[in-house]
C-alpha cells in the first residue's frame, strides 16, 4: 500500500514537470502590407485565401509571414523572399517558408510575401500593375519597420522564385512606375533594394531596360532548366556588362524547381543556399553598416 502511494505521488509530481517541457508554438505573425486593403482591391479583400497542399491561392490581401532569426546571431539584414507559382498559385512552403528558414539560419529576419495572382482563373490584376505593386510595397513596409524587426533599412534585400524571380528584375533592374498620387507615409520611401537574389528567375522582365543602376546580384539556377536557365544568363550577362556586382551558380543537370533543396539528393544543390551565405558576407551585407566586400588583394 506505502509502495502504492509513493508511486502514485511521484507521476503527481513528474506529470506538471512534463506538461512544461513542452514547446508552445506560435505561429509567426503576419502583416498586412496595406492597413485598408491593396489598391484595387477592397472589393475582394474579405475573400479567404485557399490552401491545397501547402499550395496559395486566391490572395487579395497581399501581407508579410515574419520569421524572425534567433537573437544570438542576428545580423540586421532583412530579405523578402518572393515564392514562385507561376502567378497561378504561391508555393508557399518550398519557396516561402523554408526559404525563410534557411535565410534565419544565416542571422537574417526574413519576411515572406504573399502577393497578388495575375494568372488565376478570374484574376483581375496584372503582373507589372499589381504583383510588383506588392513588392515594392513589401520592401517600403520593411524599411519602414526595420527598427521594430532589428533590420538595417539599407540591408535589405529582395528574393524570387520562378515567378518571384520576375518580379525582383522587374522591381530591381527596370524602371519605376511614376508614383501614384495619394499614398501613406510608407509610400514615401525607397521601393529599390539594396540586393537582389534570383532563383532560376522567369523571362519577364528579363532582358531589364535599367541595368545600370541595378543592385548587386546572386542568380542561381539549373542547367537543363527550360524555362529559365537562359534568362538567368541574360541578366547575368547585363549587369556584368554594366558593371554591377553579380554572381552566378549553374548546376549541372538540374532543371527547374529545386528551391532549397528540400527533395534533391544532390550534394551541389544541398549546399547552394551556403554559396548564397558567402556572397552576402563576401559583398559585406551580414557585417554592420555594410556593405564593405573584401578585396581579392586583402592581405592581413
Amino acid at each position: 500500500m506505502k509502495i502504492a502511494l509513493m508511486l502514485a505521488g511521484l507521476l503527481t509530481l513528474a506529470t506538471p514537470l512534463c506538461a512544461q517541457t513542452l514547446p508552445v508554438t506560435m505561429p509567426p505573425p503576419q502583416i498586412a502590407l496595406w492597413p485598408d486593403g491593396a489598391p484595387g482591391s477592397q472589393a475582394r479583400a474579405r475573400e479567404p485565401e485557399i490552401v491545397e497542399n501547402s499550395y496559395i491561392h486566391n490572395v487579395h490581401a497581399p501581407s508579410l509571414t515574419v520569421l524572425r532569426a534567433a537573437p544570438a546571431h542576428a545580423n540586421g539584414v532583412g530579405i523578402i523572399v518572393i515564392p514562385g507559382g507561376g502567378h497561378r498559385m504561391l508555393v508557399w512552403q518550398n519557396e516561402g517558408i523554408n526559404a525563410g528558414h534557411v535565410l534565419n539560419r544565416f542571422g537574417v529576419a526574413a519576411f515572406v510575401l504573399k502577393y497578388r495572382l495575375a494568372r488565376e482563373p478570374g484574376s483581375p490584376y496584372g503582373i507589372e500593375r499589381d504583383a510588383a505593386a506588392d513588392v515594392r510595397r513589401a520592401v517600403r513596409w520593411v524599411r519602414a519597420h526595420a527598427a521594430a524587426y532589428g533590420v538595417d533599412p539599407h540591408r535589405i534585400g529582395i528574393m524570387g522564385f520562378s515567378a518571384g524571380g520576375e518580379l525582383v528584375s522587374m522591381v530591381a533592374d527596370n524602371p519605376a512606375p511614376a508614383p501614384s498620387p495619394g499614398g501613406d507615409a510608407v509610400d514615401q520611401l525607397s521601393a529599390r533594394p539594396d540586393f537582389q537574389v534570383l532563383v532560376y528567375p522567369g523571362p519577364l522582365g528579363i532582358p531589364a531596360t535599367a541595368v545600370k543602376g541595378a543592385p548587386p546580384a546572386f542568380l542561381v539556377a539549373g542547367t537543363l532548366d527550360a524555362c529559365c536557365a537562359t534568362p538567368a544568363l541574360t541578366l547575368y550577362q547585363q549587369l556584368r556588362a554594366a558593371g554591377v556586382s553579380a554572381e552566378m551558380h549553374l548546376f549541372a543537370d538540374t532543371g527547374h524547381a529545386f528551391n532549397v533543396a528540400m527533395h534533391s539528393e544532390r550534394v551541389s544543390l544541398a549546399h547552394w543556399p551556403d554559396r548564397l551565405d558567402d556572397w552576402l558576407s563576401d559583398s559585406g551585407w551580414l557585417t554592420p553598416g555594410g556593405p564593405r566586400p573584401v578585396p581579392d588583394s586583402w592581405t592581413q
